[in-house]
């Protein structure tokens, strides 16, 4: 019995003698710092998807850097308000006005310049409002509201749906009758959609070209102020969703503004259609291009 209780004895002083030197040499357990995602969210106005822009700087980017870019394109409104959800880290949107009370309200926290084009109207080329020669998009507008002729709305609170809708107001007309079709689609569908009915609408310049040999719709009315299309990135605040990429977001901030991605935007379209879709302004400010 005095071996046994020796023996046991014995045994837990091992054992003491163990988490001692465990104790030192091992201190209180810290799991390891999360690892950053290589994936970041692009909330996005479907002209950067329809255009082929994205399709086309997206590869580089993820070869440069390493990052995975998960794209959801949709009207500009949802994009913002995936923002606002906290649904995406970062946003490539056209609709200035709302960009700026989302920054006020504090759901993004850098806002940068990338580019512009413009918005035109396009319509089949009998053009049965009698819109050729028009140059300001109000009277254009208004001459087709005057002859009831067939309007395709995108009616889905994009950068483009906010344009139209305002040039609307401008000239104090609520369009409704059968005339005004609201497909409540993106950029190409909707094209699509006047096309295959002889109607007008209101297009970004880019993702009219890229579907151009798709569609048998000319273009009428360019060049106004007033159509001018702009874009900015946003990066969304981590202070209020402190579970978005924010690093990878700043990434792609940074890599949109570099000097190598503007003139690489600048030069897009030119092979292709003979001329830029896009114009590149990182270098320029919004007073610069007549924003308020």
């Amino acid at each position: 019995m005095k071996k046994i209780a020796s023996l046991n004895y014995l045994l837990m002083l091992i054992m003491l003698m163990v988490l001692v030197a465990c104790s030192v040499t091992n201190p209180a357990y810290e799991p390891p710092p999360a690892q950053v995602s290589n994936q970041i969210i692009l909330a996005t106005t479907t002209s950067t998807q329809d255009s082929g822009l994205l399709d086309y700087l997206l590869p580089i980017f993820h070869e440069q850097s390493g990052y995975i870019v998960k794209t959801i394109a949709v009207g500009t409104g949802k994009a913002l308000k995936m923002a606002e959800d906290g649904n995406a880290d970062v946003l490539l949107v056209h609709a200035p006005s709302a960009e700026k009370e989302l920054m006020a309200n504090g759901y993004g926290i850098d806002r940068f310049l990338i580019m512009h084009n413009d918005f035109v109207i396009v319509g089949p080329a009998s053009d049965p409002a009698g819109i050729f020669g028009l140059i300001s998009a109000e009277e254009t507008f208004q001459t087709m509201s005057d002859a009831q002729s067939m309007f395709v709305s995108r009616d889905d609170d994009s950068g483009t749906n906010q344009k139209e809708l305002e040039i609307w107001n401008e000239i104090g007309i609520s369009p409704d009758g059968d005339w005004y079709l609201e497909s409540g689609q993106g950029m190409a569908a909707s094209l699509r959609i006047a096309s295959e009915k002889g109607a007008y609408t209101l297009t970004d310049r880019a993702t009219y070209l890229a579907n151009l040999d798709t569609l048998d719709l000319e273009i009428f009315v360019g060049g106004d102020n007033q159509l001018l299309n702009v874009y900015h990135v946003i990066v969304v605040n981590p202070e209020k969703w402190p579970q978005v990429n924010f690093v990878g977001a700043q990434a792609f901030s940074l890599f949109l503004t570099s000097n190598e991605i503007q003139s690489l935007i600048g030069e897009f379209g030119i092979e292709q259609f003979g001329q830029i879709l896009f114009t590149p302004d990182a270098d320029k400010t919004d007073a610069e291009l007549g924003l308020n």
